[in-house]
């Protein structure tokens, strides 16, 4: 059985609880909406890059699995030709200004996802909330297309391709807006959005289903790969600091692999006090690099394997061209 936090749970239905938060989620919208056409009307400024900018978000609250996507999407970009950059939040690190993220950043300081984009990518990485600016330091560098991590509701960014990711599992819950459900906007916004985008389960009509899988461990120490299979029958512990610690442990338990689990909260900052020494621990990449500086042999990240059909890339190229032509 999954176990998920209670309220999102009663986002999953309508609920006593759903019913007595409506009115202030009719109050939420209206403060939306009303923020949503002060950009329109021009009442707020607006940032326009000179490049393109590819916003890559979703309209419910919590992890969708955006961040393997874009690394995938920057991937294939570059192996068309394009000069990719990308932005993010920085979620959990107090930034004071915009931040050149390495493979090597400290992610208390920079947050964990751009240090993990950094590291699978190796393209330009800035982090920081306010995307205009992070957008201005990451064109310091030779890039030629933005890609931004999260940020469809940061209306202050000016952005020529909108993508929604939607979780296949709980997808729209019981489609309110908070608090009473899981959407930070209402569902006909998903109408404005160039590309549709739903990650496992069935695709839905106008959607594109991405397939993410478990594939290989990697030894955080010395980098040895081995086959997940190779973990079967073996008792290990498995530490998740995500949204959704469930899908990990899930996953690793459809490989046949013997699993004590250690749930923590999304993003959490882990010591060397939060895991075992002695034991065979399997982890997330993103949790991996909180954990690089401390590892014991005996540790080991897991890759997501993250099928991305060519018709995303095709639909971003082919948006950006009518964009350019229309001025």
């Amino acid at each position: 059985m999954k176990v998920v936090p209670a309220v999102q749970r009663s986002w999953q239905g309508i609920s006593f609880v759903t019913v007595l938060l409506t009115p202030l989620s009719l109050i939420y919208y209206m403060i939306i909406t009303v923020r949503r056409w002060a950009y329109k009307l021009g009442l707020l400024s607006v940032y326009h890059a000179p490049v393109p900018v590819v916003v890559v978000g979703n309209i419910t609250v919590g992890g969708t699995g955006k961040t393997p996507i874009i690394i995938e999407i920057a991937r294939a970009l570059q192996s068309r030709g394009w000069h990719p950059g990308i932005i993010s939040r920085g979620y959990g690190a107090k930034l004071t200004e915009p931040a050149v993220v390495t493979p090597d950043s400290d992610p208390r300081k920079v947050g964990d996802e751009p240090v993990l984009i950094s590291q699978q990518t190796h393209l330009p990485v800035v982090a920081y909330p306010d995307r205009a600016l992070a957008i201005r330091t990451l064109l310091r560098n030779d890039v030629d297309i933005i890609l931004s991590d999260d940020g469809l509701q940061h209306f202050a960014m000016g952005r020529a391709v909108e993508i929604s990711v939607v979780d296949g599992e709980f997808s729209y819950g019981n489609g309110l807006l908070l608090p009473a459900g899981p959407l930070r906007e209402p569902r006909s916004r998903l109408n404005a959005f160039d590309i549709q985008i739903r990650r496992n389960g069935s695709a839905e009509s106008g959607e594109i289903l991405v397939v993410s899988n478990l594939s290989r461990a990697r030894n955080i120490v010395d980098g040895e790969q081995k086959d997940l299979g190779d973990f079967e029958g073996t008792s290990v512990v498995a530490i998740a600091g995500i949204h959704y610690p469930d899908r990990f442990f899930n996953g690793l338990a459809a490989k046949s692999i013997e699993l004590e689990t250690l749930a923590f909260s999304d993003h959490h900052q882990f010591t060397s006090r939060d895991l075992p020494t002695d034991r065979t621990v399997l982890m997330t990449t993103k949790d991996e690099v909180k954990c690089r500086e401390f590892a014991q042999k005996s540790w080991w990240a897991v890759d997501q394997e993250t099928i991305l059909p060519d018709q995303i890339i095709e639909k971003i190229e082919r948006t950006i061209g009518q964009r350019v032509a229309n001025g």
